[in-house]
């Protein structure tokens, strides 16, 4: 599973900013938070680990879930990455704009003349 399929559920999203805020939870504690089934549940927690982006540990009857760090950082470089794409386009765009101005002051001026 893509980290970005993952990502794309808002639940699966929710339970990810509990673990982060949380640092680890049971399965029962993630259910316990949500008014679906426990069974759907489940399925978005599959979701999460096939896509690398939580943990699972068993503890004697309980699995117990947090957020693999590795994951996210991997998801920070990349969205830093596009903002540094971005800005060098807003940086092109800022300078050819101003290179128009320019232009334009000069026929005004010239005009004036």
């Amino acid at each position: 599973m893509d980290v970005f399929d993952a990502l794309a559920e808002p639940t699966r999203r929710k339970i990810l900013e509990m673990l982060a805020s949380r640092g680890e939870l049971s399965a029962t504690e993630i259910y316990d938070k949500f008014q679906v089934s426990h069974s759907a549940i489940s399925q978005h927690l599959k979701v999460l680990r096939e896509a690398n982006l939580v943990h699972m540990e068993k503890r004697a009857q309980q699995h117990i879930y947090r957020i693999n760090p590795n994951a996210v950082l991997a998801l920070e470089d990349w969205a830093k990455h596009l903002t540094v794409l971005w800005s060098q386009r807003y940086e092109a765009l800022d300078a050819l704009l101003q290179a128009e101005k320019e232009k334009l002051t000069k026929t005004d001026q010239r005009l004036k003349e």
